[in-house]
């Protein structure tokens, strides 16, 4: 599955009872455990760069591609929760969805 596969699967990712959970395929969660271990390992890597004194311009880039792929992970998640959750819960006339995603984007941004 590619990430513009990704991005649009249309599944709802928020459950209408009072706990929010969300609803991802066996293929898309495949994917996103996929990424993050390869981010787990990219930052045990640099712990070994540290540990073996490696030039700091070399770990900074690493660091600078760990967050890149954690960026990729949150984008996909983003579009699937406006594709799903949040045009469903403004079709149902829940406002206060708008505030909750500015602040989660404004989290993002830090």
């Amino acid at each position: 599955m590619n990430e513009l596969e990704l991005i649009s699967y249309n599944e709802s990712c928020c459950s209408i009872d009072t706990k929010r959970r969300s609803h991802h395929s066996p293929e898309v969660k495949k994917n996103f455990t996929s990424r993050l271990n390869r981010i787990e390992g990219q930052i045990r890597g640099i712990k070994g760069l540290i540990d073996n004194d490696i030039y700091c311009d070399d770990i900074i880039i690493q660091i600078a591609s760990i967050q890149s792929a954690l960026n990729s992970v949150s984008m996909i998640l983003l579009k699937g929760h406006l594709n799903n959750c949040i045009s469903e819960r403004v079709q149902e006339g829940d406002q206060k969805v708008i505030d909750e995603l500015l602040n989660t984007i404004k989290r993002l941004m830090k």
